[in-house]
C-alpha cells in the first residue's frame, strides 16, 4: 500500500482533494462481456451486439462499448485500486454529479481498460460521515486520452470506534 493510501481516512479526506489518488491496472473487456452487459441491461442493440452487421454498417467499422458498461466498472476499480479510508467502515453508492462518453471504444478482438481516479470533493454530512467525490478518468489500451469521464460519489461511514469519538 502506498503512503498517500495508507494515511487516507474519513477524518482527513480533505486534504487530498485535488490529489490523483490511484491508477489502476487494466482490465480486458471482450465481446461476450459486452453482449452479456446487453443482456443484462436489456440493451441488446446491434452497434454493441452484432459484430457482423456492426462490421457492414457502423461507422466506426464494428461494435462498440456500452458506456454504461465502462460506468458500471467504477466500483470495480475503486476496490481494486483500494480507495478506501482507513478508518471507513462501508461506502454506498450515492451517485454521480457528472458523466460523458468522450469517445467511442470500438471492441475488436478485445480492449484494456483503466481508470485515473483524483479525489474532487469531500461533504461531511456530520457524525463521521462523509461524501467523497472521485473523478474518473477512463483509458483504453492504445487510445489516446479519456474515454469516458465521471465524477463518483461514495457516501462513507466510520467504523464504530471512529464514530465513537466524532
Amino acid at each position: 500500500m502506498s503512503k498517500l493510501k495508507s494515511e487516507f481516512l474519513l477524518t482527513n479526506a480533505e486534504d487530498f482533494i485535488g490529489q490523483e489518488m490511484a491508477l489502476t491496472d487494466w482490465v480486458h473487456l471482450d465481446q461476450v462481456q459486452t453482449n452479456l452487459f446487453g443482456e443484462v441491461s436489456r440493451w441488446p442493440t446491434w452497434m454493441h451486439c452484432d459484430a457482423k452487421r456492426a462490421q457492414r454498417e457502423s461507422p466506426y467499422g464494428g461494435t462498440i462499448l456500452h458506456g454504461f458498461h465502462m460506468l458500471s466498472l467504477l466500483t470495480h476499480f475503486l476496490e481494486v485500486a483500494g480507495l478506501r479510508p482507513g478508518d471507513g467502515a462501508y461506502s454506498l453508492n450515492y451517485g454521480l454529479d457528472k458523466m460523458r462518453v468522450l469517445q467511442p471504444v470500438l471492441i475488436g478482438d478485445g480492449v484494456k481498460i483503466r481508470d485515473r481516479m483524483t479525489l474532487s470533493d469531500v461533504v461531511d454530512k456530520g457524525q463521521g460521515q462523509k461524501i467523497i467525490k472521485t473523478g474518473n478518468k477512463l483509458e483504453v489500451q492504445g487510445m489516446e486520452g479519456p474515454v469516458l469521464y465521471a465524477e463518483y460519489l461514495s457516501y462513507w461511514y466510520p467504523n464504530k470506534k471512529t464514530a465513537d469519538t466524532n
